[in-house]
């Protein structure tokens, strides 16, 4: 017998919209809050914006420029971020050249499902990206030894970890680390961000960086006070890997859950999970 066809009239089931009728405050970059909106948004949230990062250049461009113009002179190009993906293809494309037409020998290793998709729409697909999407996974389950190799690293200017820097110079390869951009704090956080979580009407706030949570901790203390952490006694604090939750536990205290895997996808499960 045919399973029934559902009846679009009908309100969702929990399973299909775990958040519903919860309000969450989700801190991605100004540049980069609508892919995280629609996705709690499908899930049935109210979503608030808390934009508590600007992304833009770093303070000088020389030594990513200077990398890549050598780009046949390194065996990797290991890349973390979205933002890290842009802006080497960007500076690549004022020399002319792209990810897409690197040098024949240069692989390319991704963090993150997000970092690997911006590849493939570059037309240049990673060769490597590990099973889990912190750069710890990428060190373990990296393909080849570290030694004798050279790898290029472009990354955050600031409030980035060295690890994969100093991992893969401890195994013997040669790694230049440029920065490619900066994530800066905004000047202000939206109104009527700052009004819910006044009034007590958040359920939840997501991060997603280290920096996210000391910019959003910057942000409230300049505007509410000595006692802005107060108001986040009644909000679930949901993490989007193990460095930002270290980062929640530092600087706020807690954290009531972790994504798992590490990207949006894995932030909404668990925002679902810990407000079940």
């Amino acid at each position: 017998m045919p399973e029934p066809i559902p009846d679009p009239l009908l309100p969702a089931s929990p399973t299909e919209r775990p958040l519903q009728g919860r309000r969450i405050a989700v801190t991605r970059a100004e540049q980069q809050l609508g892919a995280a909106r629609s996705l709690f948004e499908q899930a049935g949230a109210q979503v608030f914006d808390l934009p508590a990062l600007v992304i833009g250049p770093p303070d000088h461009w020389g030594p990513l420029d200077d990398a890549l113009a050598e780009l046949e002179n390194f065996h990797w190009l290991i890349v973390s971020s979205a933002n890290g993906v842009e802006a080497v293809e960007a500076r690549l494309q004022r020399q002319g050249r792209s990810l897409a037409r690197r040098p024949a020998s240069l692989k390319i290793a991704a963090v993150g499902r997000k970092t690997a998709a911006q590849l493939e729409a570059l037309g240049a697909p990673a060769d490597f990206v590990p099973p889990e999407f912190v750069a710890d996974s990428l060190i373990e389950h990296f393909p080849v030894s570290g030694w004798g190799l050279r790898l290029l690293l472009p990354r955050v200017q600031s409030g980035g970890r060295s690890l994969l820097a100093e991992a893969f110079g401890e195994a013997g390869a040669r790694v230049v680390e440029v920065a490619a951009y900066e994530s800066r704090c905004p000047a202000s956080l939206p109104t009527a961000t700052l009004a819910a979580l006044a009034a007590g009407d958040l359920d939840g706030i997501t991060f997603s960086s280290g920096k996210t949570v000391r910019h959003t901790a910057q942000l409230l203390e300049a505007h509410f006070g000595a006692a802005w952490l107060e108001l986040l006694a009644g909000v679930a604090l949901v993490s989007i890997g193990p460095q930002t939750s270290r980062s929640c536990l530092d600087i706020l205290g807690r954290v009531d859950g972790e994504a798992s895997p590490h990207d949006l996808d894995g932030l909404v499960a668990a925002c679902s999970r810990c407000l079940a």
